[in-house]
């Protein structure tokens, strides 16, 4: 048997214009949601992006 994936993808989507922007990996289990302030070049300045499923 195969085992399950340990590490799975998740987008960040931009809280002012909602575009999704960055793609990143992340632990599956216990991981909490995460929330980091990148440059997006819709808005073009620094925004909050948060974690988004596909």
């Amino acid at each position: 048997m195969a085992k399950a994936k340990a590490r799975d993808y998740v987008t960040f989507e931009c809280s002012v214009c909602k575009s999704r922007n960055y793609r990143a990996q992340k632990k599956v289990k216990g991981a909490p949601k995460i929330e980091l302030k990148k440059h997006c070049k819709f808005c073009n300045k620094h925004t909050i992006h948060k974690e988004r499923k596909k």
